[in-house]
């Protein structure tokens, strides 16, 4: 989906962001946390939630539509939709409202993550699933956790462009910086050291302990509704300029073994529609909210995303260039590696926060964040403004 097409440039706002606080283990199942992150961004945005017309989220989310809407007491839906390939839905569950809105299918929409992944199951540990026909071809060779395919693609990029462990850091490093400042995150106090980096533990060589986001519980939500409604909401609107969806030919998840190059992402094409879609390039991005859910996929995505050349993301993180004050600061609130992993929804949150200038890492002048979801699988990605 590539906004701009069919007016959609700006059309809508996202008026309301909602979170339960996140942590390894909550108590509440997960339709009392989608429940509690709904309502919350409802009551941001200050709107009642029987004018919710219009629902989105994954399709690996466990809360239902039905539960939700019975639960938060909405009116009637006129449009709901899920979105594939886990952390890849992210922003094309805001840009499927987006479309929505725009075009005159509902009023107000929610997009939701609700999640209990640091107390609840792996997904690759059910063996009934553990063979789709793809995954015929790696996992009785060993790839059997989303890090042990990532790590094929960093061990290729660090050889292929000489980028080194020390990159990596820089990503991890700023990320858990921008933690240290946010009380809500996980890894609120606990700094990061480049020797607590470098002499932690392999997950899945050449990636190790710090490479890897969070295993989180928690929920969030977000609440879409038109540029002239979004005038008379209680907060600052922040307009959604483009969205784009990507899923390339060719693309398989994570290992991407049959593309040209496997280096080539789905971010790639993602860009494409959504700069082509925009009156904004690269350059004008004030902050960049980079899915994380492993430092690799920060270096593919600021090449994907054209803000440097390819083979140059490892080079990008030099300097602190990913710091408040750097070149770019990405993840402000902390990212799915310091913050929380919600399947990305957090980085959308944190997106708002900036341009509200509500953020506890603040940006100053903050008025373009892209928002992206996962590199390495059919992904999706937002450009915002103020």
């Amino acid at each position: 989906m590539a906004a701009g097409s069919g007016g959609l440039k700006d059309a809508t706002a996202i008026v309301g962001i909602g979170q339960t606080p996140f942590a390894k283990r909550l108590p509440e199942d997960e339709r009392t946390l989608a429940c509690r992150a709904v309502l919350a961004a409802l009551d941001d945005a200050g709107i009642a939630p029987g004018e919710v017309d219009a629902l989105a989220s994954y399709t690996m989310e466990e809360t239902d539509e039905v539960e939700l809407a019975k639960a938060c007491g909405f009116g009637d839906l006129t449009f709901f939709s899920k979105v594939g390939y886990g952390g890849g839905g992210s922003c094309a569950t805001v840009a499927h409202l987006v479309a929505a809105v725009a075009t005159g299918q509902a009023d107000v929409g929610v997009a939701w993550r609700s999640r209990k992944r640091g107390s609840g199951p792996r997904p690759w540990t059910s063996t009934a699933v553990q063979l789709p026909t793809p995954a015929q071809w790696t996992r009785p060779f060993g790839l059997l956790r989303p890090v042990d395919e990532i790590a094929m693609l960093a061990r290729r990029y660090l050889h292929e462009y000489g980028a080194t462990r020390d990159h990596l850091f820089n990503v991890a490093l700023a990320c858990r910086n921008r933690a240290n400042q946010n009380p809500a995150a996980i890894m609120y106090d606990r700094p990061l050291t480049r020797e607590m980096y470098m002499t932690s533990r392999w997950i899945s060589e050449p990636l190790c302990l710090f490479d890897n986001c969070l295993e989180t519980d928690g929920a969030l939500a977000c609440v879409v509704v038109s540029a002239e409604r979004a005038r008379d909401c209680r907060r600052k609107p922040v307009y959604v300029h483009s969205a784009a969806q990507s899923l390339p030919a060719q693309h398989h998840g994570m290992v991407n073994y049959w593309n040209d190059d496997p280096l080539t992402g789905p971010a790639w094409t993602a860009a494409r529609h959504l700069w082509k879609h925009s009156d904004l390039t690269p350059q004008d991005v004030d902050v960049a909210q980079i899915y994380d859910a492993f430092t690799p996929l920060v270096l593919l995505s600021l090449e994907g995303y054209g803000f440097c050349g390819r083979g140059e993301g490892g080079a990008f993180t030099e300097g602190g260039a990913l710091e408040i004050g750097g070149t770019l600061p990405v993840n402000t609130g902390g990212g799915g590696l310091s913050e929380a992993y919600v399947h990305g929804f957090n980085l959308v949150n944190e997106g708002v926060k900036q341009l509200r200038g509500t953020s506890t890492a603040q940006v100053p002048g903050a008025s373009a964040c892209l928002v992206t979801a996962s590199e390495g699988v059919p992904t999706s990605a937002l450009l915002l403004r103020s």
